[in-house]
């Protein structure tokens, strides 16, 4: 079995460990950012074999200057996305900050109740 059986290239910014919806990048974020095990990250994913996680750092190390550009892309894109939402909230989102907003003024009335009570 050779190295790149393991894993299903969808596309250039989407490799995928093969039989799962698990991409190499989330694998590789826990192994190189989190500094997890490989055994500690097969406990992350329940559709994922430590052989596939071994078989994930193996062609990181193989093709280090590749992945790690691809992983790079990856955060960046996240990290767009995260400013996209924040900017545009969903309706959820907004019903969710209001809620938490009316709580919050709750409390600080009743606090205010408490100390003057």
């Amino acid at each position: 079995m050779q190295l790149e059986d393991y894993f299903d290239f969808q596309r250039p910014d989407d490799i995928r460990l093969k039989g799962t919806r698990v991409g190499i990048e989330n694998i590789l974020y826990e192994y190189i950012y989190r500094a997890r095990t490989p055994e500690e990250i097969v406990t992350c994913f329940s559709s994922i074999t430590l052989e596939q996680v071994y078989a994930t750092i193996l062609y990181y190390l193989h093709n280090k200057e590749a992945v790690s550009k691809y992983i790079a892309d990856w955060i960046e894109w996240g990290e767009k996305q995260r400013k996209a939402q924040e900017l545009n909230p969903s309706p959820a989102i907004l019903r969710l900050r209001k809620l938490k907003a009316e709580r919050e003024a709750m409390r600080k009335g009743n606090d205010a109740e408490i100390s003057f009570g």
